[in-house]
């Protein structure tokens, strides 16, 4: 049954309620609903101005809608008199499909025509940085190897646990945090969910964290590469596809079958498990202009290796079996790790464009390729025939637009707004004059 947000208001005592919806950047925008409007709201939906945000509309479009999903509302568990609602985004009677939350959800909708239900893990890393955003909050984090460094982990203690908590009291089910492989870097991880569900988390979970860094006087951000010489911020997505009977009996399809002698069997993944990596594979390249979707993406997957010996991150489009190294690995039975987006992936977009592949490759029965167990980052130049990863956006981009089968996965409305939006954006980036550019060529 449907939430009705104006009596879920007087049961909780909610006041007012932040009706939001993520643009083709991942900006989160919002409006601050007063509880005594939220009937009207959630019948007709908040007015955007489009323009006003990181979509591909003018001002001469009409009235954007944001109508709630209200079985997704969520009370701030720092401020219980507001509630956060993700919404879709409808103008003039119909969907956005440009709008990331639209573009998941009918990505959704063709998996179950397949009887194919995702559930999706991710692993958000993130920093906490001086106000300014200049350098890491703690000057004691010094360590060459800091990952699982107990004692930084004391000293941001009081940041890390308020979000933990506050994960449990949402029932998210958080399982470990820890202090990452940069100096100044966290991880927090909760159960996986459907897509959907994920998505929902992983957006109101980069809010969460901002919120609460800053009320301890630090800045949490989630760029790819943040400081220099440093691991960079990944954002892991761990793969599976269940059944959609959506109960008790409910099946993970990507298990292993009996009788079935192929490479990822081995590991413990189903022929439609391979089939839907061989789609991973096949749209790698193309992939990366969703995952790693800013120019600072790409200083972390094709970066030299950091200070702590290593930069946890793929160059190459390689999977593995339970290996760090490669693009994908097959930690255990039944799923998968894709390892190539960062902190910077759209939370919507990220679960949109694996189904999209995935389902090419289910389609299409795809091979995802020859399995490799080697240590990529000391032996990858042995490997023959996997494609690099693209060296920058501008490169990723290019293979998007020439993928023509994940743009029409991904909406051709959709597809032609992100191109568009994003070359817009490395235009200017490269327009820009850096220091860099008068340091070594000034005098030329």
């Amino acid at each position: 049954m449907t939430v009705d947000l104006a009596k879920f208001s007087e049961e909780n005592g909610v006041k007012y309620f932040m009706i939001s919806f993520t643009d083709l950047f991942g900006g989160q925008r919002a409006k601050l609903v007063p509880a005594r409007a939220i009937a009207d709201m959630q019948e007709d939906g908040a007015g955007f101005a489009g323009f006003a945000t990181w979509l591909d509309l003018t001002p001469a479009h009409p009235d954007m809608l944001a109508v709630p999903d209200p079985d997704a509302v969520i009370i701030l568990p720092w401020n219980k008199e507001i509630a956060w609602v993700p919404a879709d985004c409808v103008m003039e009677g119909e969907p956005v499909e440009q709008a990331p939350r639209n573009v998941l959800r009918k990505l959704i909708a063709e998996a179950a025509k397949l009887g194919m239900h995702v559930k999706t893990g991710i692993e958000a890393e993130f920093f906490l940085l001086t106000p300014e955003g200049d350098q890491i909050s703690d000057s004691f984090d010094t360590a060459a190897k800091p990952c699982y460094d107990q004692q930084a982990f004391m000293r941001r203690l009081d940041v890390i646990r308020e979000i933990s908590d506050y994960m449990l009291d949402l029932g998210w089910n958080p399982y470990q945090n820890d202090h990452e492989d940069a100096n100044g870097q966290w991880e927090m991880n909760w159960d996986f969910d459907d897509a959907l569900k994920t998505a929902d988390k992983h957006s109101f979970f980069k809010f969460m964290t901002k919120c609460v860094a800053e009320k301890h006087g630090y800045r949490a951000t989630f760029m790819p590469k943040p400081i220099e010489g440093l691991t960079g911020n990944g954002c892991h997505a761990h793969v599976s596809v269940w059944d959609a009977a959506g109960d008790a009996s409910t099946k993970n399809v990507f298990a292993m079958e009996a009788n079935d002698s192929s490479q990822t069997a081995e590991l413990g993944l189903s022929e439609q498990g391979r089939h839907f990596l061989g789609g991973i594979m096949k749209h790698a390249s193309a992939l990366a202009a969703i995952t790693n979707p800013t120019v600072n993406s790409y200083k972390r997957i094709n970066a030299p290796r950091t200070t702590s010996g290593a930069t946890w991150a793929p160059n190459t489009v390689t999977w593995t079996g339970n290996n760090r190294t490669h693009m994908v690995r097959v930690p255990g039975p039944g799923r998968f790790e894709l390892r190539l987006p960062d902190g910077a992936v759209n939370p919507y977009l990220l679960q949109a464009v694996i189904i999209a592949a995935g389902l090419s490759g289910v389609r299409s029965k795809a091979d995802p390729g020859k399995r490799h167990d080697i240590d990529m980052y000391a032996e990858g130049h042995k490997v023959r025939g996997a494609p690099m990863l693209p060296l920058n956006l501008i490169d990723a981009l290019r293979e998007y637009d020439k993928d023509k089968g994940l743009k029409a996965a991904m909406g051709e409305e959709f597809s032609r707004s992100y191109l568009k939006m994003k070359m817009k954006e490395w235009d200017s980036f490269v327009s820009y004059f850096s220091q860099w550019e008068r340091d070594n060529t000034l005098d030329i």
